[in-house]
């Protein structure tokens, strides 16, 4: 059911986190009808009070829409909306979706998971976009997402106007669904251990007493450097760690490259080792502060003195 005054497709945006509301923004500034989900009042209100319209149930978008982007945490959470939670056998959107609507689902799941659940949809007379994405909350809001993409010709024709207004890049990297998980878990596979290792080296520099911004700026010049050393280390030198992407997204994340790997019988050390440490700043209550505060884990068993907040040093 597109707008029928302009032939474009109806998006519903299931999540309207930090991610989902980027999106859901960069839809409807791109002229988008857009319907925005989320559990959270606050959330639809946000979305609702900037001239949004918004829904609490996802089942509510199948007369709405012929486009659902899933933007939520797991698959637990994709299956949920899609298939509801087994009680009943019509509770879950896809049952309830036009025929030919296209579902992209943006989580990071496993690749196996893109997969089954490409198949399921198609079965469904559904089309799926597997579509994990990068950039953060400052790319999402800007429309200048990555998306990992992997789909039918179809899924991709249907997807286009709607890739056209989140994303600077769209990586074609398959005719099915699956390719575009597989690569989005190369990916956490990276951040993650490169959000450990900057955290790493930072707690072992300060603990030998080098001045924090001394030390970012020779190594932001220095080929040591990493994305993810130059974006996090910040938050380490400022004592901020308001989640922009949290300590149990990469608990979750890592697990996924670790279950995949043993899946594959191949042994990833380094990423185990990440993850140990991500689970320890989860263990420690830090679960939802922002992911450079694994950054923690270190002062806590190595006796690092870590910038605080209100620190001059940290201004």
């Amino acid at each position: 059911m597109s707008d029928a005054s302009s032939g474009l497709p109806v998006c519903g945006v299931v999540g309207l986190g930090a991610m989902g509301m980027g999106i859901a923004r960069s839809l409807k500034r791109a002229g988008l009808e857009v319907v925005g989900c989320d559990v959270s009042a606050a959330s639809r209100k946000t979305f609702e009070d900037e001239g949004g319209q918004c829904v609490a149930e996802a089942s509510a978008l199948a007369p709405r829409c012929d486009v659902i982007l899933l933007v939520v945490v797991n698959a637990d959470q994709v299956m949920s909306v899609l298939f509801g939670d087994g009680k009943d056998k019509d509770d879950g959107l896809a049952t309830q979706l036009a025929a030919g609507s296209l579902v992209i689902q943006c989580a990071t799941v496993a690749p196996s998971v893109a997969e089954a659940l490409g198949q399921r949809l198609d079965q469904a007379g559904l089309l799926m976009l597997d579509a994990p994405i990068s950039g953060g909350a400052a790319k999402a809001a800007t429309g200048e997402l990555s998306v990992m993409a992997s789909g039918t010709p179809q899924a991709f024709a249907k997807a286009a106007p709607v890739l056209d207004a989140m994303a600077a890049t769209v990586h074609h990297l398959g005719d099915v669904p699956g390719p575009g998980s597989s690569v989005k878990l190369v990916n956490q596979h990276l951040a993650g251990v490169h959000i450990a290792a900057a955290a790493e080296a930072m707690a072992l520099g300060l603990r030998m007493g080098i001045d924090g911004r001394a030390l970012y700026r020779v190594i932001t010049q220095s080929a040591g450097n990493s994305w993810m050393f130059e974006n996090r280390v910040p938050h380490i030198l400022d004592g901020d760690y308001r989640p922009l992407s949290a300590v149990d997204i990469f608990v979750k994340d890592l697990n996924i490259v670790h279950d995949t790997g043993r899946e594959l019988r191949l042994a990833m050390p380094v990423a185990s080792s990440a993850l140990q440490q991500f689970t320890a700043a989860s263990g420690m209550g830090l679960g939802r502060e922002d992911d450079s505060a694994v950054v923690k884990v270190y002062a806590a068993t190595g006796g690092v003195a870590l910038p605080a907040a209100n620190d001059e040093s940290a201004q």
